[in-house]
């Protein structure tokens, strides 16, 4: 009897424990509250790296797509290459840098010796007269006040503009030619119209100064010796210029020679400079233009 009770209690509480079938109606009410519910944000570490992976490749994708579209082939590129060769040598060429405009012509300013000539305070005119133009002094040369008119006349040979270039380049001639030693007190006068003339950096103008400069130091006695001390504000621009090879044409005639050059000029001016300055003069030389040597033997 107990024996064949024993398997229908066993298969009575096998069918209690299995879970019975939801109903319809509780089913549809499960569907609608997931629905409704929100959504879990959490997740495992290892599905967020995948989750970061795939966006990470999709975006990969994108860029190389936009890339390769923007790329020409290369029959495009060789034919608009052929088509505009002018544009090949822009991209192949360099940018040039701008130049310092070391040798570069100073503008020029109106001087002194053409407001006094202008207004008829200077003692000499050109004389037209005879086949060849002459400076006719209306006073006696040896009589003027040279440490007034000899600046001026310094100042006015940086005039390019007739009759003014004319009148500053010869009256300064025969001031010089008939001073004798009267030049030697306005040299400190002098230093600043010299210094003035050069920095125009005109090669007339300077062709002319250097000129005057010779001159001066060869008819004035000890003109060179005091000339020495004001080297550095004079020879500056010779440092400058004595490699530079500008002919200066027929700016100056003097009967000795029609082609100038002004680093020869330079040379040869440092070469007078040199022989009538004194024990001083070389050094003070080479100080301002380490190229020079010496012409003394």
């Amino acid at each position: 009897m107990d024996k064949v009770s024993r398997p229908r209690t066993i298969a009575v509480r096998q069918q209690q424990q299995q879970p019975k079938p939801p109903s319809p109606n509780k089913l549809a009410a499960k569907l609608k509250a997931a629905k409704h519910a929100p959504v879990k944000t959490t997740c495992n570490k290892f599905e967020l790296s995948d989750v970061f992976a795939t966006s990470r490749l999709r975006e990969l994708q994108k860029n190389t797509k936009s890339s390769a579209s923007k790329v020409k082939p290369a029959s495009a590129t060789s034919s608009q290459n052929h088509h505009h060769p002018s544009n090949q040598g822009e991209l192949s060429s360099p940018t040039k840098p701008k130049t310092t405009g070391a040798f570069k012509v100073r503008p020029i300013e109106k001087t002194k010796f053409r407001y006094f000539y202008d207004r008829a305070d200077l003692p000499l005119r050109v004389n037209f007269s005879g086949a060849v133009r002459k400076v006719q002094w209306q006073v006696d040369i040896t009589q003027i006040d040279y440490s007034h008119y000899l600046p001026l006349f310094f100042e006015g040979l940086r005039e390019l503009d007739e009759p003014y270039r004319f009148l500053a380049l010869n009256g300064t001639m025969d001031m010089l030619e008939k001073g004798g030693d009267r030049p030697l007190t306005c040299i400190p006068h002098l230093v600043i119209p010299i210094k003035q003339n050069l920095m125009t950096r005109h090669p007339t103008i300077m062709c002319i100064q250097m000129k005057v400069l010779q001159k001066l130091v060869l008819t004035c006695p000890y003109a060179g010796e005091a000339l020495v001390p004001y080297y550095r504000q004079i020879l500056t621009i010779f440092n400058l210029f004595a490699t530079k090879r500008v002919n200066c044409g027929d700016a100056i005639d003097y009967g000795q020679r029609r082609d100038e050059n002004i680093g020869d000029l330079i040379i040869e001016t440092l070469y007078i400079l040199e022989r009538h300055g004194g024990e001083d003069a070389f050094v003070n030389i080479k100080y301002m233009v380490p190229t020079y040597e010496s012409c003394m033997s």
